[in-house]
């Protein structure tokens, strides 16, 4: 049994590093796109919203699948979380879904209509921000957590059930899920101002507008990103104590390298080596995200689901890992070789459906 125990324990968390890199993917790569269609929104020339559109063309797909990759490590491994998470945050994940569903079809549909190109146009940035928006606010929601029906009383009075989510349609709004909301749209915008940096020609007008716009909300993010921690210091309890317990300087290690790392991001910006700052700012996002799933330890769902306490049994954690655990090389070679095939600047001149 304690074998059996601690092979349970094993794969768990296993899986739930698992998850965490596939949410970290998407928010890197998709993120990007996000970002760059929210700022689509305040492009006046057509064909720069096409160009727009026209440099994730062949990368945008592949981005998001790391969002279904996320997905069905969840509804594998941990299917008590997916069932209850999804009941809680079903308004915000349908809205997201319809969001991305809403971007996926303005980007074919734009090559392929005559007089309504500019309502794909606006379909395609909306979209971009809605599906931001409702991202971040179901971050928020989780890091909130909500209520279960409790174990002990599912034992006593009704054998073969399981924890349900016992709360109400809009229990994910809060002033904390609203503000990770737009905490979240500030996050992408500076994402897709960096992205677009690097994929148009360095003399072309929308790449100079681009660099004003990831200049403004590089400052908006340092300033989210304080307002964010300051607010989740006096929220949640488990990250407070975390944050000023025995291991406190490791935090303020993190804060640095974050910081450093920021730094080294706007340096290479403003010096125009875009790559440089594509990954720098990767590199912030990964420790920042790294530092949240820290602080969350032990917890899936803080103060809902542990890893151990939320996942699959110990044989189904083994039969999900003989099943799925090449997926995710292949996914990362699938993705590496999508950008670098298209990884060549472009000008408005590509945009979709120019003539």
């Amino acid at each position: 049994m304690d074998n059996i125990t601690l092979i349970h324990d094993q794969l768990s968390f296993i899986w739930w590093i698992a998850l965490g890199l596939s949410f970290l993917l998407y928010v890197i790569l998709d993120g990007a796109d996000l970002g760059a269609g929210i700022f689509s929104l305040f492009v006046k020339d057509e064909d720069e919203r096409g160009a727009i559109m026209a440099s994730m063309a062949g990368t945008w797909d592949a981005n998001e699948t790391w969002l279904v990759v996320a997905g069905g490590i969840l509804f594998g491994g941990f299917p008590i979380v997916y069932g209850s998470a999804f009941h809680y945050l079903l308004i915000p994940l349908m809205v997201a879904l319809w969001s991305i569903m809403m971007r996926a079809v303005s980007l074919e549909f734009r090559a392929h209509s005559d007089h309504s190109r500019r309502f794909w146009d606006w379909a395609f940035g909306i979209g971009s921000l809605t599906a931001t928006f409702c991202a971040g606010m179901a971050l928020g929601a989780i890091l909130t957590g909500f209520p279960v029906t409790d174990v002990v009383e599912l034992v006593n009075e009704s054998a073969g059930q399981v924890p349900t989510f016992t709360g109400g349609t809009f229990d994910f709004f809060s002033p904390f899920s609203i503000w990770t909301g737009v905490a979240a749209i500030i996050a992408a915008s500076l994402a897709g101002g960096v992205y677009l940096e690097a994929r148009f020609e360095v003399d072309s007008e929308i790449r100079g507008r681009a660099s004003v716009w990831t200049s403004v909300t590089f400052y908006l993010a340092l300033v989210a990103v304080v307002i964010t921690l300051v607010w989740s210091y006096f929220e949640f309890d488990w990250a407070a104590d975390k944050w000023t317990g025995p291991y406190g300087w490791a935090w303020w290690a993190l804060g640095v390298a974050v910081l450093l790392a920021a730094f080294k991001m706007r340096l290479a910006s403003v010096r125009n080596r875009d790559l440089g700052a594509m990954l720098w700012l990767a590199i912030v996002i990964a420790l920042m995200w790294g530092g949240m799933m820290a602080t969350m330890y032990p917890w899936l769902v803080p103060g809902t689901w542990t890893i151990h306490s939320g996942s699959s049994p110990a044989t189904t954690l083994e039969s999900f890992t003989i099943a799925m655990s090449g997926f995710i090389p292949v996914m990362l070679m699938y993705n590496w070789y999508q950008i670098w095939v298209f990884r060549a600047r472009i000008t408005k001149l590509d945009a979709y459906a120019r003539y």
